[in-house]
């Protein structure tokens, strides 16, 4: 049985994830607000702009094909990611901003990009 990686390993490939997401983004034209937004109901890994809209994006990095990074986005994933785009937006004073959620799934067969693919 492999064993499980320590935090400070699963940031750094957290961290390699979020670079290879960003870099895709921005490939296709969006700009990068902000990267590991965290408030005390969650955290964002990604905000962007694509044109006028804001898109708050859900990072998934699996090693392995064994199971589909696509899977670990669940409820309650979403309810925290939810929550912490509501304080996000109150931080900025625009509550009201129109947004949307995105997932990118990343893994050995590639990065797959779900524009609206997180449903509030």
């Amino acid at each position: 049985m492999p064993r499980r990686p320590r935090p400070s390993e699963r940031h750094a490939v957290g961290a390699r994830g979020e670079a290879l997401a960003a870099e895709h983004l921005r490939a296709l034209g969006y700009t990068i607000v902000t990267r590991n937004f965290r408030s005390r109901r969650g955290e964002i890994d990604l905000v962007a702009l694509d044109g006028e809209l804001l898109v708050f994006v859900e990072v998934k990095l699996r090693a392995s094909t064994t199971r589909r990074p696509e899977e670990a986005v669940d409820g309650i994933k979403t309810r925290r990611l939810v929550a912490a785009a509501e304080d996000y937006l109150a931080q900025i004073g625009e509550p009201n901003r129109r947004t949307r959620f995105d997932l990118i799934a990343i893994d050995p067969d590639g990065v797959r990009h779900y524009p609206g693919g997180v449903q509030p």
